[in-house]
């Protein structure tokens, strides 16, 4: 069995990303703290999905994503 060292990579710069960038979002000016991080959770829920390649597990958990970044947009603030 071939080890996919990429998946241990895109976690990592996933984290990398959200750590780094989460924070520097909330000192944008309202409404754009709520809107920028439900898009990076709707961008995340899409990268999920498109990488999950037939793993249904991970293809539900990037459609909750991206239900939750589209209410972290409009409706949870």
């Amino acid at each position: 069995m071939k080890p996919d060292l990429l998946r241990p990579l895109l976690g990592l710069l996933g984290l990398a990303i959200g750590f780094g960038v989460y924070p520097l979002v909330h000192r944008a000016p309202e409404p754009w703290p709520h809107l920028l991080v439900g898009a990076m959770f709707v961008a995340l829920g899409v990268s999920a999905w498109v990488y999950a390649r037939g793993e249904r597990w991970i293809q539900v958990l990037g459609a909750g994503l991206m239900l939750y970044g589209v209410a972290r947009m409009f409706f949870l603030r």
